[in-house]
């Protein structure tokens, strides 16, 4: 790993709601970021939500499952924007990220 020798990624075009989230994984450990960058929606959101689209190709959603699928989508939007600056942290501490395709 190499030292830091400039300002951390921008946060500016984040969503305001996750800015600060964002700016405080800035102070995060290596192995921190890394657990934030392995992480994953759910087995039971990512079920309830392939439940709500189905429902949604078939024109019966309700208001409510509207609603839902509507916060089950930011809530996997801001999981990846989070893994993705974790990852963007990650590099501009130095760390060498290594992907393994399966």
């Amino acid at each position: 790993m190499t030292n830091q020798t400039n300002a951390p990624p921008a946060v500016d075009y984040a969503p305001l709601e996750l800015q600060g989230e964002l700016i405080a994984m800035q102070k995060l450990t290596v192995e921190d970021l890394l657990t934030i960058g392995q992480s994953q929606v759910s087995e039971s959101q990512q079920e309830l939500h392939l439940q709500i689209l189905e429902k949604n190709q078939n024109h019966q959603l309700s208001e409510s499952d509207r609603l839902l699928l509507r916060s089950l989508r930011v809530s996997a939007d801001y999981l990846m924007l989070k893994k993705a600056y974790a990852y963007a942290l990650l590099k501009w501490k130095g760390y060498i990220i290594k992907f393994r395709l399966n």
